[in-house]
């Protein structure tokens, strides 16, 4: 069985409809991890100081079939086309463990 990692960097006032879309998806579950982030539109405080703004990393490990359509849903719950409320990108997995028991019972 093959899998792919969707990792995406969204506000965190974003964080649970992404996850709720990605289920709908197909998605089982996700990894939340907070962080801060700067980016092409980044605010300045009146010091001139790049000011850090919040944001979560979601981990979305998938079969690969379920790729598209949980890439495509996470796009839309986080208003991509926004400009400044994240990015998401796809990553090859080339091993996997752990997964074992939940395999052999929800597939």
């Amino acid at each position: 069985m093959e899998f792919k990692c969707v990792i995406a960097m969204v506000k965190p006032d974003l964080t649970d409809d992404v996850i709720t879309a990605a289920k709908k998806a197909g998605a089982r579950g996700a990894t939340i991890i907070p962080g801060k982030g700067t980016g092409a539109h980044e605010a300045k405080t009146f010091f001139g100081l790049t000011l850090d703004i919040p944001t979560d990393v979601i981990v979305f490990l998938l079969k690969t079939d379920l790729v598209d359509s949980v890439l495509e849903a996470v796009v839309m719950a986080g208003r991509f086309s926004e400009p400044g409320t994240g990015i998401a990108y796809v990553v090859s997995v080339d091993e996997v463990v752990g997964l074992e028991s939940q395999i052999s019972q929800k597939s």
